[in-house]
């Protein structure tokens, strides 16, 4: 049995980037920064912050540019992908990325805590034709 699964609790370092593939899905790019605090043999207090590249597809992707903003605090969960690319000067480049399946707002707004999920995997989806016309997500319309 495998299994890739990460689990993250952080702040956004910038405002999610929604971009929109030729096929009609959304698709969204952030940054999430962790925190590690520690105390050195010397006493004295460390800390170390790490940043991880985030990839939220179609439903999530939009929930999250709705909602989120730099340092937003959130929830998230999903597994790790690399994928390569060629540079213009033909250097094989690689990056890895969590791609997002669940998040969770953990700022408060009012009392209500949002929560979102996917269980769509963008390499297994067929392609659309055309996204479909989607109004816009309140809230308060999400059933969590």
């Amino acid at each position: 049995m495998d299994l890739n699964k990460v689990m993250i609790i952080g702040r956004l370092t910038a405002d999610p980037e929604v971009r929109t593939t030729p096929n009609g899905d959304s698709v969204a790019s952030f940054s999430v920064a962790t925190n590690f605090n520690w105390t050195g043999k010397d006493g004295q207090k460390q800390e170390k912050v790490e940043f991880h590249n985030f990839v939220a597809w179609r439903k999530l992707a939009e929930i999250m540019a709705q909602y989120l903003k730099k340092g937003s605090r959130v929830y998230l969960d999903g597994r790790l992908q690399t994928r390569s690319w060629e540079d213009q000067n033909n250097i094989k480049k690689y990056r890895t990325e969590i791609i997002a399946d669940n998040m969770i707002m953990l700022d408060s707004k009012g009392s209500s805590e949002a929560f979102a999920k996917t269980t769509e995997d963008p390499m297994t989806q067929a392609p659309t034709a055309q996204a479909p016309e989607e109004e816009e997500i309140n809230v308060e319309d999400i059933p969590f």
